[in-house]
């Protein structure tokens, strides 16, 4: 199947690619279907499209990236709603906030995306008991040139 996106113009698609949100993204009550593009070579960055608004791209990339000691517990409801059998089954994204620079753009480790690879289920965990925040630096040790 063929949809329009954000980033990458039109692209063919195939069913099994698309990840069905079992709830959907707070705030997008009427969208619950995307994929997952590639934005960079590295794999660092991806699109997280919906592939039912071509407008609606959220940036993503794998938090543990740019925080190794990201950690939190994954409720056994949550769980049993993405039907994940093991560990190896997720994979975790997080939503970031592009800024100009780059260097200044945050994640929000605080509403991680769950995906279940082998099914292709996802949900957005809200972390309610973390120290986490939603404005995460992704470059902590980058500092703002001013140029004057």
């Amino acid at each position: 199947m063929k949809i329009n996106t954000k980033y990458h113009g039109e692209k063919d698609i195939k069913e099994k690619e698309i990840v069905a949100f079992v709830k959907p993204i707070p705030g997008f009550p009427d969208e619950d279907k995307f994929i997952v593009l590639p934005l960079d070579e590295e794999g660092s960055f991806f699109a997280l499209q919906s592939i039912q608004n071509e407008q609606l791209a959220f940036v993503i990339s794998n938090p543990f990236l740019f925080c190794p000691n990201y950690d939190f517990n994954l409720e056994e409801n949550v769980a049993d709603q993405l039907e994940l059998a093991s560990e190896t089954d997720v994979i975790v994204f997080a939503i970031l906030t592009v800024q100009e620079p780059f260097e200044e753009t945050t994640a929000n480790l605080q509403a991680p995306i769950i995906i279940n690879q082998q099914k292709n289920l996802a949900k957005q965990v809200i972390l309610n008991q973390s120290d986490y925040t939603t404005k995460h630096p992704l470059f902590p040790n980058k500092k703002s040139v001013v140029k004057g």
